[in-house]
């Protein structure tokens, strides 16, 4: 008697993910920690200076975590109410952060107590940051003003009026001294120089204004609102770039790589997006648990720190290549010794012996084997094995269809065994792999159970279904016909062109 041969499986080519210099590079991070802050965490931001601590505004504290820290090794809680926006200076000593009171306070980051409380707005300040002369600040709140303060005297310079909504962003210019730019939900992104008593540019972005961001050249402009992170050039006066829509929900906040040729956002999609700022294309996207509302970044990407609207913040660290040199690795056997004697030619005296090879069969093939076509069918409509690897259900069904065996294995079913081959069929019939072989499944099931339609709701339904889908497919295949014979209408009219010109040219001639 013959030995049993296995189902053979066909094996369909398959989309996988690309594999890219971005892809290593972003993938290379340890499994993330995660540290739960009081309140939803609306801003994050990194000091400057080595040993690089980062900041974390959340409800009525500022709380500063060393790089590879758990626990808050500093903590400002000096407020009233809501925190917002704590950013560091570029010496990495002093702290700013903004209020829901509508107070500006600066922090000494070796004190406690404030060392400036700058007072002049009159609802919650979502928005603080230093010029780069180091000697000024300016902020933006919901009273529709933005304002610069004088350090050393803590007074008001100058106040704008421009926007009409809530100033809810901004950015400082890290070339020019006087440069600032700020989003308010009116749409729009307006630049100030500090030396004017107007805006010198205003941008219409369409939707709310949620993050804005300066390039380090301080020629290109970002800005996040709506499901919209648009690119725009203020050496042409405001001309915008480009407009992403990768995102599903509100972008609520921007970042740059430590090199500026990757821009990342943050979303309420709970994605962040990598972007090359060359080809303003996605390169690498992360996911995380809940909706994101700030984003940082350490100086040589070594740590990204997400805050979500749940209060958790998200640490990852990279990791490098001398940790897994860790251990030492012990002495193996040198790859000669399993290849030892492989390649040793029996010569004509010799008497060779060969190993039975045993074959393990899978539970199918076993069923197979012993004539249960009825239970191996069952078997490869399991739940693990018709939504992960359907090509073997299909490959069980086309063998008992070779073997005449097919129509024996779909009959007898009950309501529930005919429901989940129903869905199967509902699910795979129309996709071009497994058409051929699911249509004839369909016919077949259709001829045996035709004289009990009616008796079972459930089944009703899966056929009308069924039926409809079906439909659907001849209609889009009826109308690709169409478009083929209007296309090779138009392929031949070219042809007979071409072939025209050149009798022409031969007559002429």
């Amino acid at each position: 008697m013959a030995s049993y041969k296995p189902v053979v499986v066909q094996s369909f080519p398959k989309l996988g993910e690309k594999i890219t210099q971005d892809t290593l590079y972003w993938k290379n991070y340890k499994t993330p920690v995660q540290i739960k802050e009081f309140g939803a965490v609306n801003k994050i931001d990194f000091s400057p200076i080595p040993p690089h601590n980062y900041a974390v505004t959340a409800s009525s504290r500022i709380h500063i975590y060393g790089r590879y820290s758990q626990e808050p090794i500093k903590t400002f809680s000096r407020f009233k109410d809501a925190a917002y926006c704590a950013t560091y200076r570029d010496d990495g000593k002093l702290l700013v952060a903004g209020s829901e009171e509508g107070i500006v306070r600066l922090f000494d980051i070796s004190g406690r107590a404030a060392l400036r409380q700058f007072d002049g707005h009159t609802k919650a300040v979502h928005v603080v940051d230093f010029l780069s002369d180091k000697y000024r600040i300016f902020s933006g709140a919901d009273d529709y003003t933005s304002k610069l303060w004088d350090i050393p005297s803590a007074t008001e310079i100058v106040s704008y009026s421009e926007h009409t909504d809530y100033v809810r962003c901004g950015y400082t210019s890290k070339l020019n001294t006087d440069l600032f730019v700020t989003g308010s939900y009116d749409h729009t992104v307006k630049v100030f120089d500090a030396r004017r008593e107007k805006s010198v540019m205003t941008v219409e972005h369409g939707q709310p204004v949620e993050s804005v961001l300066l390039f380090p050249s301080g020629g290109l402009l970002v800005s996040a609102g709506g499901r919209y992170v648009k690119v725009w050039d203020i050496l042409k006066g405001g001309q915008l770039l480009v407009s992403l829509k990768n995102h599903h929900k509100t972008v609520t906040c921007l970042c740059l790589s430590s090199s500026g040729q990757r821009l990342l956002s943050g979303s309420l999609d709970r994605h962040v997006k990598v972007y090359s700022t060359t080809s303003y294309k996605v390169v690498h996207s992360f996911d995380f648990a809940a909706s994101i509302l700030s984003l940082a970044l350490a100086p040589e990407d070594e740590t990204i720190v997400v805050g979500m609207t749940n209060g958790v913040l998200n640490v990852r660290h990279r990791k490098h290549e001398e940790s897994k040199e860790r251990f030492p690795k012990k002495k193996r056997p040198a790859y000669r010794t399993f290849v030892k004697g492989r390649n040793y030619m029996p010569k004509q005296e010799d008497f060779f012996v060969s190993k039975p090879v045993r074959n393990h069969l899978k539970k199918y093939d076993k069923l197979l084997k012993s004539f249960q076509v009825s239970k191996a069918l069952d078997a490869v409509l399991e739940v693990p094995n018709r939504s992960r690897t359907p090509e073997i259900t299909v490959a069980v069904m086309q063998e008992l269809n070779r073997r005449g065996t097919l129509k024996n294995a779909l009959a007898g079913r009950d309501e529930k065994q005919l429901d989940v081959l129903l869905a199967f069929l509902i699910r795979y019939v129309v996709e071009p792999r497994f058409a051929p072989v699911l249509i004839t499944v369909a016919e077949m099931i259709i001829d045996i159970y035709l004289p009990v339609v009616g008796q079972s709701a459930v089944i009703d339904k899966q056929f009308l279904k069924l039926q409809e889908i079906i439909e659907k497919e001849i209609d889009y295949q009826a109308e690709l016909l169409e478009v083929l014979g209007m296309m090779d209408a138009l392929f031949a009219t070219m042809t007979r062109k071409k072939t025209t010109s050149l009798e022409n040219k031969t007559n002429g001639i």
